[in-house]
């Protein structure tokens, strides 16, 4: 589902791009540690911020990443063409990625598989790209904040169907996940990191942390 103007101008602002520097992707780095060099995926892009951190601060050799609004990555081209060959942009569907399975070391969502009527199968399909034991970060807005009345009048969501923090969580884990660590702050946004496991039976970790609040 595309973006309404309303959030469209909300994610393309400093305030947002700052979040997610000095905010967002730090904490996601200090749940689930930096890549070792690899390929990554990140899906929504957007303008290409996170693209942009994701090849400063996750140790990624190169990106992929893609957006449903060609606007988008028209804009994400603009900002990240200095960064030649190690960045890929498409537009792109993250219910039908194109790209083989087990192409990637790492896939970053910061805030689409919310946007998605059938949230599930984004995280099957992002599963399906990741290599075993290849790891997911997960930035996300969960239900408390989709269904508020105020949101709603401004924003435009799926209205069924939506998570919460335990709700994704089984999500992850019923898609092929393995949930290494998770945050969420007042009950309305979430972080998680996961890895894909090789079997989908596989126990469910001690370590979890589910519901630490971020302060």
């Amino acid at each position: 589902m595309l973006m309404n103007a309303v959030e469209k101008a909300m994610m393309n602002n400093p305030v947002r791009a700052a979040l997610q520097r000095r905010f967002e992707m730090p904490l996601l780095m200090e749940m689930g540690g930096r890549m070792q060099g690899g390929r990554a995926l990140e899906v929504g892009c957007g303008r290409g911020v996170g693209t942009e951190l994701i090849l400063e601060m996750s140790g990624a050799g190169r990106v992929d990443a893609f957006d449903l609004d060609p606007d988008m990555v028209a804009r994400a081209s603009q900002r990240l063409r200095g960064h030649g060959e190690r960045v890929r942009l498409s537009v792109g569907d993250v219910e039908r990625i194109e790209a083989e399975d087990g192409a990637y070391d790492a896939v970053f969502d910061f805030g689409i598989v919310h946007h998605v009527p059938d949230w599930r199968s984004a995280l099957r399909e992002i599963n399906r790209v990741l290599k075993p034991g290849g790891r997911f970060y997960v930035e996300e807005v969960l239900a408390k904040f989709i269904l508020d009345p105020l949101w709603r009048r401004v924003l435009v969501h799926p209205l069924h169907d939506r998570f919460d923090h335990d709700g994704f969580r089984d999500g992850l884990k019923q898609t092929g996940f393995q949930v290494v660590a998770s945050r969420q702050m007042w009950g309305q946004f979430a972080w998680f990191v996961a890895d894909k496991t090789s079997r989908r039976d596989t126990p469910e970790p001690i370590d979890v942390t589910a519901t630490g609040a971020v302060s």
